[in-house]
């Protein structure tokens, strides 16, 4: 048995090669491994094979040329082949598949970009961030080789670029580490899911060993710092598009997200709601909020001045530099302590609690979601109590405290 395989040498083929010759055509190595010989002494390899045994029609394979493809890679190309005959699978199949892989390699971009569309539009609200995170720290890396072939490291050095920074150019954010690693691992996993593309690199990665998680935020403002929150909405200085979101967010205690992205047909005057749409909304359920009188006219003003942009701010600005602005603004008015716009919806939250507005209005009011059984059955809007809540927390606001002629909630 032995004397029928691996019957070719090297100093048979290079005696040949190039040179006249008068021999026999095709000669076997064995295990269906031949050489075709011109009489030119141009080599060239084949694989034969029949995919059913004998009783089928013998097919053949060229795997290259001699020296190009030496007598050991042929061999080993041999073995490849014959262990995909063995499994019933036909080599010229299975190369065809092969090189469309190759010609259509998917490349890390291609894998995010498919989350990105197939997933996290649909299901995630912080879709804009992710996709500017991905363009910013991956893209220009690693965006174009194929994902196959990228190792942990390759996305280590994306996610400790952010980590660490880059000096004079851009300061270390390992917060935002984690959440880009946190968004790359979902997005490989969905793609595996959906046979779309395979890559494991990520698996045993977690949020600590890339950067670090969002702490548990509790700042709640001061009755000073909102005051200065408040008197930066009226000064001129202010540029007119953040003096009508920070006094939205302050006066509705709503996500930024949703004044960012309102239209004017959420607002109904007639009727005073706003209705925020599920598309905004982080819970995808709709909000509907009551619209104070004391705002109405002002309001209105607004829709005078931005009706034709149809967002309520005039225009639409990034999530990214709607936050970058306010991450800034409690150095701008000198507070001690670090605060974002984020921490306004709890600084309403707080102040309504301590005024007596009842907890399950105070949620309603900030948009959250009802847990438990109370969520399913009770649908109730709470207009009316939302209506003298926000009264209630307005006074506050511009009066410094409450009377005991509004209408507040005792706990």
């Amino acid at each position: 048995m032995m004397a029928s395989v691996n019957k070719l040498s090297d100093a048979y083929l290079r005696s040949i090669h190039n040179k006249p010759y008068s021999g026999k055509t095709v000669v076997s190595d064995g295990l269906g491994l031949t050489v075709r010989i011109s009489p030119k002494g141009h080599i060239s390899w084949l694989y034969r094979y029949r995919l059913s045994g004998y009783n089928s029609n013998p097919q053949s394979v060229r795997l290259g040329n001699y020296p190009e493809i030496s007598l050991k890679q042929a061999r080993e190309i041999r073995d490849s082949y014959r262990s995909w005959v063995m499994s019933g699978n036909d080599p010229k199949i299975e190369l065809k598949m092969k090189l469309q892989k190759q010609l259509t390699s998917v490349t890390v971009k291609d894998a995010l970009e498919y989350w990105l569309v197939e997933y996290a539009q649909f299901h995630r609200k912080n879709v804009s961030k992710n996709c500017a995170q991905f363009n910013r720290h991956i893209y220009p890396y690693i965006g174009d080789l194929p994902l196959e072939r990228v190792e942990t490291i390759h996305w280590l050095e994306c996610f400790d670029r952010i980590n660490h920074g880059i000096p004079k150019k851009r300061q270390p954010a390992p917060v935002a580490a984690g959440q880009v690693f946190q968004a790359a691992k979902q997005a490989l996993i969905f793609c595996r899911k959906r046979g779309y593309a395979t890559s494991h690199v990520l698996d045993d990665l977690t949020i600590s060993d890339v950067g670090k998680k969002e702490a548990k935020r509790d700042r709640v403002l001061t009755d000073i710092e909102l005051q200065d929150v408040s008197n930066f909405c009226e000064l001129i200085s202010t540029p007119v598009y953040y003096q009508r979101l920070i006094k939205l967010l302050v006066v509705f205690g709503a996500r930024t997200q949703e004044i960012r992205l309102s239209q004017w047909h959420e607002w109904d005057f007639d009727n005073g709601l706003w209705t925020v749409p599920k598309s905004n909304s982080k819970t995808s359920e709709k909000i509907t909020r009551p619209i104070p009188d004391e705002l109405r006219a002002w309001l209105l003003a607004l829709k005078a001045q931005t009706q034709k942009s149809g967002y309520i701010l005039g225009s639409l600005k990034t999530a990214e530099n709607v936050s970058q602005y306010g991450r800034r603004l409690w150095t701008k008015f000198g507070h001690k302590e670090k605060w974002t716009l984020h921490d306004l919806r709890r600084t309403m939250a707080t102040k309504l609690n301590d005024l007596g507005v009842l907890p399950h209005i105070v949620e309603h009011l900030l948009g959250h979601s009802v847990a438990g059984v109370a969520g399913i059955y009770n649908r109730s809007e709470y207009v009316l109590e939302k209506t003298k809540a926000l009264k209630c927390w307005l006074y506050f606001l511009y009066k410094g405290e409450i009377s005991t002629q509004n209408d507040c909630y005792k706990k």
